[in-house]
Order: C-alpha cells, then structure tokens, then sequence
C-alpha cells in the first residue's frame, strides 16, 4: 500500500488553478459514495490501496485522482461506472493551466513555427529528455511536478497524429544538439528521435550553426502560430507567463526575424544531415 499516495494515486494541484471547483466537486462525490457506503477513509484507502492520507487530499480536492484511481474506487464502492465516468472532468485538470492553454492553441494552428537557442522544443522532445530537463529546474520541482509537467509535455505531441496535418517548422541552435541533456544515452535517443520527426511530411527542422557571424534569433526563442482563420500571434520569450502576442505590429516584427533565422539555418535536409553527423560523433 501507498502510505501517502503521492506517487500513485493523485497529482497535486495549483490551488490558483481555475481546474480547482472541479476537482473539489469530484472529491465530494468520492466522500458522498464512501459515507453511502459505510467506509472511514482508512477503510476506503485499504480497499482501494492507497493511504488514509491522500484520501482526505482528494476528498477536500487538494489533490487531483488518477483516472485507476477513479476506476479502482468505482469498483469497490460499486457505483456502476458512475465514478469512473468522472475521469473525463478530471483528465484536463492533471496539467498545469498553461499547458491546458498552450494545449487548446496547438490543437487550432495550421501552421507553427519555433525557433529554440537553449533545448530542444518540447514537441520535439522524448520524455527522457524532458524528465531530464524538469528535473535540473531551479528552484528544484517535486517529483510529483516533475511528472505532471512531463506528462504533459508528452500529451502536447498529439499534434503530430492531427488530420489534417498542420505545418510544423523548427529552427534548433546546434548546441542544442550537442548539450548532453539527461546523459549521452538520452541526447543519443533524443537525436534518432529528432531525424525521424523530421522525415515527417509536414515537419521541417533547420539547424542554426554557432559558426555563423550575423544572427537574427539574438533576442530569444521565437514561436509563432497561424490559425485557419488567418490570424497570428506569437509567444514572447518569458518563462513566466502563456501570454500570446497578437497586435500586427508586433507579430509581423516576429514573423520577420522568424523568416531571417530560417534564412540563414541549414536547410530541413542539410539538418537532417546534421544531426545524423552529430548522432554519429555523441
């Protein structure tokens, strides 16, 4: 048994977080069921096998259930799927909000255009990769943030299977390639993963080399996304807010450095080429 559940059976949750009133009202259906049933929470949490400790945390929604968390409890209060049901009001609540944003953009764009100096973009990344990089954040995350941020960025990748298929374009500083993020082992996975990305039909990834003397990304990441609608608008480079830039002005200055780096990176298939080099060298 799980004394506390932390790691099994829930995530935790932003208390800012505008997913709280639904999981708060998921954990009183959880305590209406047990009470019917007549179990203290030390009893449900046996049954279900989990801790007396985190069942309290997701009764008071602190702490948000796992979808076999919801399917386990189902069975044993015997709630004829009505419990299990609930994982649909819970499975966008298991990402950060900027991530349920960022999510709810990429699922809309018909073409998206980034350009990265540090690591690789987080569409492009494997999930080693991206435990590797959460884990060395400073302040340093929990493990259970680590793992909520990871799933997350791995659920992101969905983009890839969208029909139809929007245009993705990547620009990737060359040490972003060489940087051993989580290990030679990992950046090697990460490599092969890139070249067979980039073997997509709708993907293109250009490498920006160092040796290069005039450089249009000095100011920072660049992403760009256009919708079917015709509209644009752009991520400014803060760690610290989802924000979108979408005045004309400033999205066609973004679009302009944005079309100078692709300019002056090595074209998708001297990349490809690139990073195959680079694979062979790690």
């Amino acid at each position: 048994m799980n004394v506390d559940g932390a790691e099994d059976g829930g995530w935790e949750l932003d208390p800012e977080d505008d997913a709280q009133a639904t999981v708060e009202a998921v954990g009183r259906q959880l305590k209406l069921w047990r009470e019917a049933a007549g179990l203290r929470p030390a009893e449900f949490g046996a049954a279900v096998g989990y801790g007396e400790n985190l069942i309290y945390k997701i009764e008071r929604g602190v702490r948000i259930p796992r979808p076999e968390f919801l399917d386990k409890a189902d069975e044993v209060l015997d709630a004829g799927g009505k419990i299990a049901a609930m994982k649909k009001d819970v499975e966008r609540a298991r990402y950060p909000k900027r991530i349920r944003d960022l999510t709810r953009w990429e699922s809309e764009v018909v073409e998206l255009g980034a350009y990265g100096n540090h690591n690789l973009h987080g569409l492009l990344q494997t999930k080693e990769y991206a435990h590797a990089l959460f884990e060395m954040r400073r302040p340093a995350y929990s493990p259970d943030k680590v793992e909520r941020e990871v799933g997350a960025r791995m659920a992101r990748q969905s983009i890839f299977a969208r029909t139809p298929a929007p245009a993705l374009m990547f620009v990737q500083e060359e040490v972003t390639l060489r940087r051993p993020i989580g290990g030679t082992m990992v950046l090697r996975q990460q490599l092969e993963h890139l070249l067979e990305v980039g073997k997509l039909r709708n993907v293109e990834i250009q490498v920006m080399p160092t040796n290069l003397d005039d450089h249009a990304g000095m100011g920072g990441e660049i992403e760009i996304l256009k919708f079917g609608d015709g509209s644009v608008v752009g991520r400014p480079d803060d760690p610290f807010s989802s924000r979108l830039i979408s005045g004309p002005k400033e999205t066609r200055i973004l679009e302009l450095r944005y079309g100078i780096i692709r300019a002056q990176a090595l074209t998708p298939r001297e990349s490809l080429a690139f990073i195959e080099k680079v694979l062979g060298e790690t």
